[in-house]
């Protein structure tokens, strides 16, 4: 340790150095052994070791887009927790949502607001949409070798482009693969393990140009019939008052539904259903 001791009290040289402008760059540098992807792991599958969060969806609106995410972290066949929030702001204009092993995505979660917070201040502009979406691609891509060991994390990014190629398409959404692809998605999209009944949700009732209120209902409901089949997917818990997480992201911002707000849409869908189960 003497070799590393500093009198003067002074940042190490990597801290004052003209840097990148990505902050998981620098972190590869200056202490890769932080980032998610780096961290040594015992030999062997890991996958039942940790929770795991579940279902997420997002839906392009007229205005933007709205991402709803379940609250149920599952370990095998146990809740590990009920009230995980999976769905944050990534930035001023944009939504993320993990499924997969929870403490790793929201780190990569967490690791990528930074990412985009880092490379507004160094280069004083925002980000376009499409070069956010490649930034957390290479980020999903460093955690690969996590993922081999079943530590894997799936995010879904949507948000509100301001120069869209198409003006009637302003709200965009991006889904990755475990080695980090990239795929834009139109209309709508899911992932985690109630992904195909969420999806099959949609399908049926989602049309080009929906209203936000309305996405709102329909991210509801696809997450309830998602619920309904796939154990691992929590539904509208009215007992104890908790309800998914939904956030729009739009020319003003990213906005989170109030617990009041989403509690009348969720009530009003499990109402519904109580007259007709299939919806």
């Amino acid at each position: 340790m003497a070799k590393d001791f500093d009198p003067s009290g002074r940042l190490p040289d990597v801290f004052t150095n003209s840097g990148t402008s990505s902050f998981t760059q620098f972190l590869s540098h200056a202490y890769p052994e932080l980032l998610p992807g780096r961290r040594p792991l015992p030999p062997g599958l890991s996958a039942d070791i940790a929770p795991h969060g579940t279902t997420i969806v997002a839906i392009a609106t007229a205005e933007g887009v709205v991402m709803a995410g379940d609250r149920r972290a599952t370990m095998g066949n146990l809740i590990a927790s009920r009230d995980i929030e999976k769905v944050h702001p990534a930035d001023a204009y944009s939504l993320i949502g993990i499924a997969g092993t929870a403490g790793i995505g929201i780190e990569l979660m967490r690791l990528f607001q930074v990412e985009l917070e880092h490379y507004e201040k160094i280069e004083g502009i925002m980000l376009s949409l499409d070069g956010k979406a490649n930034r957390l691609a290479a980020m999903v891509r460093g955690n690969l070798g996590a993922a081999m060991q079943g530590l894997a994390v799936v995010p879904l990014f949507a948000g509100f482009d301001h120069a869209p190629a198409d003006p009637a398409r302003a709200g965009r959404i991006f889904s990755f693969d475990v080695a980090g692809g990239l795929y834009e998605e139109t209309g709508y999209d899911s992932i985690g393990s109630g992904s195909l009944f969420a999806k099959s949700a949609l399908k049926k009732k989602y049309r080009p140009g929906v209203g936000t209120d309305e996405a709102i209902r329909l991210a509801v409901e696809a997450l309830y019939d998602a619920a309904d089949d796939d154990t691992a997917t929590g539904g509208p818990d009215v007992t104890r008052k908790i309800y998914p997480v939904v956030m729009t992201a739009t020319a003003q911002g990213t906005h989170r539904l109030s617990e009041e707000e989403i509690s009348a849409v969720a009530e009003a869908v499990v109402a519904g259903r109580m007259e007709n189960p299939g919806g």
